[in-house]
């Protein structure tokens, strides 16, 4: 804006035409008026030079670079160091001023536009040469050449197009149009020529023949690609055009016009800036490659593609057996497994008799066409290859497809199976070997796992031949408890044997025991481990006679010794005496006679030892229990008199060594403490004196101390009604005899009750004048004695007066002593106690006197076999009734063995269910 003194004021508008060169992705432009800037449009590179005047013209050709100023042209080289940052440098100064409407530079030239005028200036700025066109000049523009030798494309204004050599005074016109040329330009191979009318017509001449080979409208300025012949650019009307080949022209939206092309980057000028657009060339590239033309979609793919679409042509090339350009493609991606894939195929195709079809199966297989290799390969005749292929790529379902026989077809399964064991699909893995008919795998996968179910259906689908495999399934069966599974497995196949050591491992005895009716061949496989589940289940009875069903004897003996080891280290004494007992008659089973041949086993009388030794312990664990009981617990329920004789039984019993677990000191203290309460004090004094022997516990000795002290105090002398009287000789014993549980005076055992342990009114006698097996039927005849059996005839029961008690006793009658006038009696009465000194010997009698008896006062301890010779008793007060177990031979008061027996179910001592009363 311009203000003036007369109140004026004018508003200019300053239009700066554009300054500017081109050649190819060199731009030079004019900045600031009076610098130049030369950019890299491909690397954005930008070299600033000060001119430091007005810039008139600018013209770039390669390296060369001129300015014209308003007096001088400057010529620059261009040029890039070792770090490739772009430089220049002044080549040369023209000191001319020279007018022109264009300038144009070369290597070594310079040219000057001039209306119809061309002039050659050389950089010294001598002209050596001048054309003078027929119409004005439109366009101008170096196409290359060899150095001093360029020629120049030229567009005039009455249509004609003329290439001029610089060092030829003649142009050359290569079309003449009808219109106006605007833009032009010449393809790289300087064989096809575009131009841009007046009328924004596109026109591509083949300069061979002069033939129009492509014409569109609505073009302002075109650019042929510098790398690649067939492909050109126009612009116009805001829309970018691309023509390529003979396809149809691609279009996207572009503001400015086109003033170069070179690969995939087109320079566009917008008003006065230069602008790079990179185009996509993959449309071009797939157009060649649904034309199956590899070379030139090559040459599009290098004029910049993604690695995608190299990947594209190579490995369609390489199915169109086009391995020269599928091999360059894949070394420009870096895909060394297609080129070694290349290599092979090439090395195979050398061979003589080779089939394209296997190659192209190959390569199909290598992109993942699995299905086109498959076709290939079956043309070629090698349908293994399809088959190995799929089943490399775990495609079962395809593989079997091609399988031509089922011997191929199980071996795939068999593959397809071992494939699912190594990923751990082991459901699959288990069908698989089902199919291929390899059942043991089968069943070996689903028995580790437990798929019951699963397996039941094989075991019921496998024919009864297949016998290890079902024997396996029943295996499996047992092993996850499934007993109804493996039962059904075993008699499949009839495996009796291991159908009874199902039954054993499952506990299912009457199933065992039912199969056993059938097949007695297998009672030792049921009878053993029956009896080792009776002991672990506490019924040591049933053990015992399951080990003797099951021919193990020694089983039964030592699982017995255990038991009475462990009832003794336990302090169980009662069980201890139990099984004792049990060992003690084991013994003497085992010294009987054999049932079919009479003989007696040489090892018979140390059975009979062991018996006679067990049983005794047996005796001594049993009483034991109650005076333990007494000695541990504060309070007890027990009779203090019973316990007394218990204590007075195994004093007098227990001589030498006494057996493990059996306490001395208890025994005495029970017997110190029982004979003060019930006013035995001799005894008691005796008893305590002998404590003083005894290791004390340091918190008791001041106890037993003063309990010594006390007894003291009383009469030395023992309760008349507590001292025993011998029913022998009539003899009353103290309460301890040294020389053991025996009479004083004639030696004769005391025979005990095994309840309360008082002495029974009991006398053993001896028939002299007939065999023991005569006397033994007389007494088992129902018409030889006198008496009747007890619980025979119809007597009953009756209550009678004892000395104080009421005593049930079987029969009629009953004296309370036996008759003076009996024999036996007068016998007692006229015995001579010298002879016993030598040693104790049963009353003998006569059979005629042993006639003379009462049958319910008779008593025979018999063992079986007669290994043990029997003992005769007879009862000499009948009123007390006394009761013998047949069991064990241990006899009681009538009263408290019913009781017992009624409490405990069986005997007291042996728990024989055989003493139970009727």
């Amino acid at each position: 804006a311009v203000g003036t003194n007369d109140g004026q004021i004018t508003i200019y508008q300053l239009i700066f035409s554009t300054v500017h060169g081109l050649y190819q992705d060199q731009y030079a432009y004019r900045d600031f008026m009076t610098d130049v800037i030369v950019q890299q449009l491909v690397t954005e590179k930008k070299l600033r030079i000060r001119c430091k005047d007005y810039v008139k013209k600018i013209a770039i050709y390669k390296d060369r670079l001129a300015v014209q100023l308003p007096d001088r042209i400057m010529i620059y080289e261009l040029y890039y160091d070792d770090s490739y940052e772009m430089k220049h440098k002044l080549k040369e100064r023209i000191m001319k001023k020279l007018e022109c409407n264009l300038l144009v530079v070369t290597s070594m030239h310079i040219v000057l536009c001039q209306e119809k005028k061309l002039q050659l200036y050389n950089f010294m700025g001598g002209r050596q040469r001048e054309w003078v066109l027929e119409s004005v000049i439109r366009y101008i523009k170096v196409v290359g050449g060899p150095v001093d030798r360029e020629a120049l494309l030229v567009g005039l204004k009455n249509g004609t197009v003329l290439k001029i050599f610089i060092d030829n005074p003649f142009p050359i016109q290569l079309i003449k149009l009808n219109s106006p040329v605007r833009c032009l330009d010449l393809s790289a191979s300087r064989m096809k020529l575009a131009v841009v009318d007046e009328n924004a017509n596109c026109l591509v001449y083949h300069l061979k023949n002069k033939e129009l080979i492509f014409q569109e409208s609505n073009a302002n300025s075109i650019a042929w690609n510098t790398e690649y012949e067939d492909m050109l650019c126009f612009s116009g009307n805001g829309v970018l055009n691309i023509k390529t080949g003979n396809f149809p022209v691609a279009q996207q939206k572009l503001q400015g016009f086109v003033v170069g092309f070179k690969g995939s980057k087109i320079f566009c000028l917008h008003f006065v800036a230069m602008h790079t657009i990179d185009v996509p060339q993959s449309a071009s590239l797939y157009r060649y490659l649904e034309k199956k033309d590899f070379l030139n979609a090559y040459k599009i793919a290098c004029l910049g593609v993604t690695e995608n679409d190299w990947r594209t042509l190579a490995i369609q090339a390489l199915s169109g057996l086009n391995f020269d350009i599928a091999r360059k493609a894949f070394i420009r991606i870096r895909d060394v497994r297609y080129i070694e894939l290349l290599n092979k195929i090439e090395l195979e195709r050398r061979l003589p008799g080779t089939d394209d079809h296997l190659f192209l199966a190959e390569i199909y297989a290598y992109q993942g066409k699995y299905q086109d290799a498959a076709k290939f390969f079956t043309k070629a005749g090698q349908e293994h290859k399809a088959i190995e292929m799929f089943a490399d790529l775990k495609k079962w379902a395809e593989a079997k497809q091609i399988c031509p026989n089922d011997d191929n077809l199980k071996d795939l399964i068999r593959r397809q199976a071992r494939w699912a064991e190594e990923t751990g699909d082991w459901q699959e893995a288990a069908d698989m070997w089902v199919q291929a008919a390899d059942y043991m795998r089968a069943i070996t996968i689903m028995g580790d796992r437990g798929w019951l179910d699963s397996l039941i259906d094989v075991c019921r689908q496998l024919n009864k031949n297949e016998v290890p495999a079902v024997k396996a399934c029943g295996a499996y069966f047992r092993k996850h408890g499934i007993h109804q599974y493996a039962k059904e497995a075993y008699l499949k196949v009839g495996d009796l044997k291991s159908l009874m050591q199902l039954h054993v491992e499952m506990l299912k005895w009457e199933e065992a025991f039912t199969v056993l009716e059938a097949h007695p061949e297998f009672a030792e496989d049921i009878y053993l481990p029956y009896a080792e589940w009776l002991a672990l289940n506490d019924r040591f009875d049933e053990a015992q006679e399951a080990f003797k069903k099951a021919n193990k004897p020694l089983l039964a003996l030592r699982m017995i010794e255990q038991l009475a080891y462990n009832g003794v280290v336990e302090r169980r004494y009662r069980d201890a005496g139990y099984y004792f007992w049990k060992l003690a008659y084991e013994n003497l089973r085992g010294a009987l006679p054999d049932e079919e041949s009479g003989e007696v086993a040489p090892e018979a009388p140390e059975k009979v030892r062991a018996f006679r030794e067990y049983y005794q312990r047996a005796e001594y664990y049993y009483a034991y229990a109650s005076i333990h009981r007494f000695t541990e617990v504060p309070f007890t329920s027990q009779d203090p008199v019973n316990l007394f004789h218990t204590a007075r039984f195994l004093l007098m019993s227990l001589r030498g060594e006494l057996p493990t677990g059996l306490s001395k000191l208890n025994i005495v203290l029970a017997l110190a403490k029982l004979g003060k309460q019930l006013e035995t004090y001799k005894l008691a004094r005796f008893a305590y004196d002998k404590l003083q022997s005894f290791v004390i516990p340091r918190q008791t000795i001041d106890s037993f101390d003063l309990q010594s002290v006390l007894v003291r105090s009383k009469p030395f002398q023992d309760k008349e009604e507590m001292l025993p009287i011998c029913y022998r000789c009539s003899f009353t014993n103290p309460l301890l005899n040294t020389n053991g549980d025996l009479c004083c005076n004639c030696y004769a055992p005391y025979v005990r009750s095994f309840h309360s342990f008082d002495h029974l009114p009991l006398v053993e006698f001896a028939v002299t004048d007939t065999p023991v097996e005569e006397a033994l039927r007389v007494i088992d005849s129902p018409h030889e004695l006198q008496g009747r059996r007890r619980g025979g005839g119809d007597d009953g029961w009756t209550q009678q007066d004892g000395g104080g008690a009421d005593v049930l006793t079987f029969g009629g009658g009953g004296d309370d002593l036996a008759s003076m006038d009996d024999p036996f009696s007068r016998q007692l009465m006229n015995l001579d106690y010298q002879d016993n000194q030598k040693g104790y010997q049963p009353i003998g009698i006569t059979l005629a006197m042993l006639k003379g008896f009462k049958r319910e006062d008779i008593f025979v301890v018999r063992w079986p076999g007669h290994v043990i010779p029997p003992k005769f008793y007879r009862n000499m007060i009948p009123d007390v009734g006394i009761a013998l177990c047949p069991e064990c031979n241990h006899f009681f008061h009538e009263e408290d063995f019913e009781f017992e027996c009624l409490k405990r179910g069986g005997c007291p001592f042996c728990g024989s269910a055989q003493a139970l009363p009727q």
